[in-house]
């Protein structure tokens, strides 16, 4: 063969080869399951958004190292809403209309996924935030799903705890954000059915430092028997500092919203003995053996050993949610609608929150046995005693 006829086969050789590599960029390409998150890594509610996000690139990473959901890897996109709910609309509809995903995982707080919730069911797009505000899910939107446990179960924890303790009359105070305005609604809501009088109320700014001047006012009420903290932020840290640096000798009882260990160690001796609502996640060593106890352990070793920090309660629910979307996506395939009504079929399905049981009507999937009443002791997190 003459130099010009090798030149020619070359060509054509090369030629092949990048129609192959096309067609094997194409298949990887459509192979993957593309998921969007909305997470806030950054601004107030860091503490959450930070464990959620390094919680589903690990789950992911294990999935993808499996070869996947049914063959298929998964491509995630994570954006930083920085606790806005400005930017979690705009990222949702970045994420539907220009990315194209299949779900959404997030956003962290009631407010943004709030502020969401509307956009995902217009786009038809399943969204399983990582929030507590029961307003996420009842009224219940089709696509519409969420991990944490509801607000109103926190509540009714919070009650049945005080009620024990010979508890009536309390101070309510709340973060000015979404989180605070759903959980003191739901404080409010319950509070007959358990003998309790909210005498008192306060809202604070969500990035306060000072509380000083709301807890002097409280402190000069003295019907206030305990009080009650609905709260992501740094300030509910603060606040237990503040009540004891004016001497003020009340129970406090925080939200589940106070289930980082970081929000403690913040409150430093103040945080001793306040009691809150959380998955039993948090205390798993303490649990007997068995299946919750072992899922809880490897979530908790897993994350622990991969991040050098503890967990939270708050890096669960991405966990939990991805759990659930890869459950449903091997049932129904690259269908959204198979796998909108997969989740919607889920049952028994242990997570970090607790058992999972969804349905048409149930959008959140867990009960009031998702709490338990923790407690701190000594700087740590310990099951309350009865």
């Amino acid at each position: 063969m003459n130099k010009a006829g090798i030149a020619r086969r070359i060509v054509r050789l090369g030629g092949l080869c990048l129609v192959i590599l096309a067609m094997t960029t194409s298949f990887a390409y459509a192979a993957a399951i593309k998921i969007g998150a909305i997470l806030a890594e950054t601004g107030p509610a860091a503490f959450l958004g930070g464990p959620e996000a390094r919680s589903l690139h690990m789950l992911v990473e294990e999935i993808n190292a499996k070869g996947g959901i049914n063959g298929k890897t998964i491509e995630l996109i994570v954006k930083d809403s920085g606790s806005s709910p400005e930017k979690a609309v705009s990222f949702a509809k970045q994420l539907i209309e220009e990315e194209k995903v299949f779900a959404i995982i997030g956003p962290s707080t009631s407010g943004e996924s709030l502020s969401i919730k509307k956009i995902a069911e217009e786009g038809k797009t399943i969204m399983i935030s990582c929030s507590a505000a029961e307003l996420i899910v009842n009224p219940v939107a089709k696509h519409v799903f969420k991990t944490a446990p509801s607000d109103s179960y926190a509540a009714q924890q919070i009650f049945m705890t005080m009620r024990k303790k010979g508890i009536n009359k309390i101070a309510v105070l709340a973060g000015n954000d979404g989180f605070g305005k759903a959980g003191k609604e739901q404080l409010a809501k319950n509070a007959p059915a358990y003998g309790i009088t909210i005498v008192a109320e306060e809202v604070y700014d969500k990035n306060a430092t000072d509380l000083k001047a709301i807890v002097a006012k409280l402190r000069a009420n003295h019907e206030i028997q305990a009080v009650v903290n609905w709260s992501i932020v740094p300030a509910q840290s603060t606040l237990a500092i503040n009540i004891r640096q004016l001497q003020w000798d009340v129970p406090i009882y925080q939200s589940h919203g106070f289930a980082n260990i970081k929000y403690a160690e913040k409150a430093g001796a103040a945080a001793e003995g306040i009691i809150f609502p959380a998955s039993r996640l948090l205390v798993a060593e303490f649990l007997p053996e068995g299946a919750q106890r072992d899922f809880l352990m490897k979530y908790k070793t897993s994350y622990e050993s991969k991040f050098k920090e503890e967990i939270s309660t708050f890096g669960g629910h991405t966990y939990d949610a991805m759990t659930i979307l890869a459950k449903a996506i091997e049932v129904g395939g690259d269908d959204r609608e198979k796998v909108r009504l997969a989740i919607e079929n889920i049952k028994g399905l242990i997570g970090t929150a607790g058992t999972f049981n969804f349905s048409a009507t149930d959008h959140g999937g867990l009960g009031l046995d998702a709490f338990a009443m923790l407690t701190v002791k000594k700087g740590r997190f310990v099951p309350l005693e009865d």
